[in-house]
């Protein structure tokens, strides 16, 4: 195996112990054991634990946010764009859930700083013009967009999980009552909702 190969290897492998175990759960020799390599192969290509961590995970951030990116830009108007943002993360958990288990669980600090807060606050940094373009055409408070934004990215984000390992209803049916929810409470919004009384 030339090294590239065998790093590539070395991500496969810790890319399933991890999805399966966690962070925590997983240790070196466990990775090297898998792959039929010594630990130091593991230290020689990734400093460690932590480093095969790191890439691993910033490539499943590239894959995600790439799809949520790719699908919003695409769609045309703010519905379709929630929609779309919203099917592009089902369609992630669906092909790669393994990637979506090690994103979704509780990740140690590492130099990519990408945990599943980060991964949430950058898909919604994206809707927050998204909402704010249809906030003033309602006479709404576009300063509220952002607040909104990490909302709907939380609902979507959070039923994803539990999608992950329910599978039912099918991904279409998931996205169809996410945008029910999201997007025809969206359409009766007050300027002013009030405070909760106590």
């Amino acid at each position: 195996m030339t090294a590239t190969q065998r790093r590539e290897q070395l991500i496969e492998v810790g890319r399933a112990l991890f999805a399966e175990r966690g962070f925590e759960g997983t240790t070196v020799e466990e990775i090297a054991a898998q792959a039929s390599v010594s630990k130091p192969v593991v230290y020689e290509h990734f400093g460690g634990k932590e480093g095969l961590y790191a890439v691993i995970v910033d490539r499943e951030v590239r894959t995600l946010l790439d799809a949520i990116r790719s699908g919003i830009d695409q769609a045309r108007g703010p519905r379709a764009k929630v929609e779309a943002g919203t099917l592009a993360l089902l369609d992630y958990i669906e092909s790669t859930p393994d990637g979506f288990r090690i994103l979704s669980r509780d990740s140690p600090s590492g130099p990519t700083g990408s945990s599943f807060a980060t991964i949430l606050a950058d898909v919604a940094s994206q809707v927050e013009d998204i909402l704010a373009e249809e906030f003033a055409v309602r006479g709404l408070h576009e300063q509220m967009a952002p607040m909104y934004a990490q909302m709907l990215v939380g609902m979507i984000a959070y039923t994803g999980q539990w999608w992950l390992d329910a599978r039912t209803p099918d991904k279409a049916a998931v996205a169809s009552n996410i945008l029910n929810l999201a997007w025809r409470g969206l359409s009766r919004m007050v300027r002013d909702p009030g405070r909760p009384t106590t």
